[in-house]
């Protein structure tokens, strides 16, 4: 058997609320297909969504961790990273279609 590393990634698309605990940390709650994702991040990785939140229109949040202990209906996630990118809306397509005289 070999060791491996299991890191989870959930993907948002909306701000959570969240809840101020020690030393300025927010923590936010998840519900992916009916697990909770408990979450807690530095001041400075949350504002990540929120800046996100305000300066476009339409945005998506990869955040990474590890799987953390166990709760009553999920688990927590551990060492939390959050990536945020724009989400630009598609172009739509317009086909040129000949028509037949």
């Amino acid at each position: 058997m070999i060791a491996g590393k299991l890191e989870i990634t959930i993907k948002i698309n909306e701000l959570p609320q969240s809840n101020i605990v020690e030393n300025g940390c927010q923590q936010f709650e998840i519900d992916c297909d009916g697990r909770v994702i408990s979450i807690i991040v530095k001041p400075k990785i949350y504002k990540k969504l929120t800046d996100a939140a305000s300066n476009y229109p339409q945005w998506v949040a990869a955040i990474a961790g590890k799987l953390g202990q166990q709760t009553d209906n999920g688990f927590v996630l551990e060492e939390p990273n959050i990536q945020v990118f724009e989400r630009k809306p598609k172009a739509e397509t317009t086909s040129a279609v000949g028509v037949a005289s």
